[in-house]
């Protein structure tokens, strides 16, 4: 377990990893401070998705290949928004429900903007959306032989997450509840199994609604936060990035200080000896 030097703790609080602390996470060799990462889609318009990222410190951002014009110069593009200068692109399979059709996809985003770092989805039929794992372990077998370094998104199932790892994928990413449901997390307990297994790193993808869901997530272990539509359908999305932001911190450093044990009577604070009667 990473430990946090007393002298830098309070200035991990508030800022992260900038105020000197190294609690920097790793995936597929590609070293990041920020634990939170974002979606692209689902904003009112460009400009709004570039200051909801800015205002969330994430380093990494999702792109759906799908739905995110890459290639036309004439029409408004995300990466005169938010830069790939600036963020590490997370090419995704939004909108694939075949194992195929996400193969070609991330195909297509490599060919594109030579990602090789890649998010992988396949969905089931609405109106869970729910992952097809057997279709999700059929694509992930062909992109790892294909050379793609898989972040792969799943159920929360921890033989499941064990296999998809075994296989070679460099990041598990199981829900915590149904796409954009903003539930929270459903089975905190099966995630944290899937924690504790993982030999790779393991963010909840999917299913956060508030800055508490993400800061539980980061208190069970997770490596990282995925979000999107807890930011994008805000009343001020702009404010929900910054809370995020925070909630991830504040979740780590409660995750690294570990927290009090349960019980079911009382502690007192003060002792009970040597009271004024």
């Amino acid at each position: 377990m990473t430990t946090v030097s007393p002298t830098h703790a309070s200035g991990f609080a508030a800022s992260g990893v900038e105020a000197g602390c190294d609690d920097r996470w790793s995936v597929a060799g590609r070293h990041f401070t920020s634990r939170l990462i974002v979606g692209t889609g689902r904003y009112k318009d460009l400009p709004e998705t570039a200051a909801a990222i800015a205002a969330s410190g994430a380093e990494i951002v999702t792109v759906a290949v799908r739905r995110v014009n890459l290639s036309d110069p004439s029409a408004p593009m995300l990466q005169d928004y938010v830069s790939p200068r600036d963020y590490t692109y997370l090419p995704n399979t939004a909108g694939c429900h075949t194992a195929k059709d996400a193969v070609r996809t991330l195909r297509l985003a490599r060919e594109a903007g030579g990602w090789n770092l890649v998010k992988l989805e396949v969905l089931g039929p609405p109106p869970h959306l729910y992952p097809d794992m057997a279709a999700t372990m059929e694509a992930a077998a062909a992109l790892i032989e294909d050379g793609f370094e898989v972040m792969v998104y799943c159920a929360d199932d921890p033989v499941a997450a064990k296999r998809l790892e075994e296989m070679g994928c460099v990041a598990i990413m199981p829900l915590g509840a149904p796409i954009g449901s903003g539930l929270g997390l459903q089975n905190p307990a099966i995630l944290s199994l899937i924690i504790e297994q993982a030999k790779v790193p393991v963010l909840v993808d999917a299913g956060i609604g508030t800055a508490s869901d993400a800061a539980v997530a980061m208190q069970i272990g997770c490596d990282a936060v995925l979000l999107n539509s807890a930011i994008a359908h805000a009343g001020n999305p702009v404010l929900m990035a910054q809370a995020m932001k925070h909630a991830v911190q504040a979740g780590r450093l409660a995750h690294l200080a570990g927290r009090m044990p349960r019980r079911m009577g009382a502690d007192p604070s003060s002792p009970l000896t040597g009271l004024i009667s």
